[in-house]
């Protein structure tokens, strides 16, 4: 693949993982200083990624975090059926399973966020 190829693929998976990050955000009525805490960015960096002038580098750790936060997204979403309010509720809710922990506050940490898309991928592979 010739380099200015190589170039733009990587230039659109930065868009779109930056995007879906924002989308998820919203759908999950995330303010902007927790998704700033998730990502280990500052708030500005997720203002600036809300207007378009700033993408997230797959060089970074911003790139890991974001890319589990769109997992557990996928995960809740499917369970839930698509309903943004039931993903708002079980976020916000405490649960047994996180020892009466609230989803929405254990993501926060590296060790919650990656907790919590595990719980929901294996919740998501119950047959």
């Amino acid at each position: 693949m010739p380099r200015t190829a190589q170039a733009q693929l990587a230039q659109n998976k930065q868009l779109v993982l930056t995007k879906a990050v924002v989308n998820t955000a919203n759908y999950l009525d995330l303010p902007k200083g927790k998704l700033a805490h998730i990502l280990g960015v500052s708030s500005a960096t997720v203002t600036r990624l809300y207007v378009n002038s700033y993408q997230l580098s797959p060089d970074k750790k911003e790139w890991d975090f974001a890319v589990l936060l769109v997992r557990l997204f996928r995960s809740l979403d499917s369970i839930v059926g698509g309903t943004a309010d039931d993903a708002k509720k079980w976020l916000g809710s405490e649960n047994k399973a996180f020892a009466g922990k609230k989803p929405v506050e254990l993501i926060e940490s590296t060790e919650g966020l990656v907790r919590v898309v595990n719980y929901l991928d294996a919740c998501r592979a119950v047959v």
